[in-house]
């Protein structure tokens, strides 16, 4: 293969997008998350708003929140962020497989934009 390539990124897609009815002010919104072999995603924050629960559907995603340590989910395997989470890294592990998280965020319905990249 070529060298300097741009990194491969994700596709998002928004699975659901709703007001909660018991939380005035409050919507949740699912996304789901592709990654293709090698894929990963540009360090990103959320909104201070936004909690966060991620659920890998298949393949196997390497995830750090924070401070925390980075570690790997397999599918079947979670985890939350709190809200005003930066997220480092957020990579498919695989080079020839795919991988698939679905991220659920509750967060303010006037919030726009649920993932902000880390300034270059």
């Amino acid at each position: 293969g070529s060298t300097g390539n741009a990194p491969i990124r994700e596709t998002v897609t928004v699975a659901a997008d709703e007001p909660i009815p018991n939380l005035p002010g409050k919507r949740l919104v699912s996304l789901i998350v592709d990654y293709p072999p090698g894929g990963t995603s540009v360090a990103h924050s959320h909104p201070r708003s936004a909690f966060i629960y991620a659920y890998v559907l298949s393949g196997a995603i390497r995830s750090q929140v924070n401070d925390e340590p980075a570690r790997v989910f397999q599918a079947g395997e979670a985890w939350f962020e709190p809200p005003g989470a930066h997220h480092p890294v957020s990579a498919n592990v695989s080079d020839t497989e795919p991988a698939r998280l679905l991220a659920v965020f509750i967060v303010d319905v006037a919030e726009e934009q649920l993932v902000t990249p880390d300034p270059q």
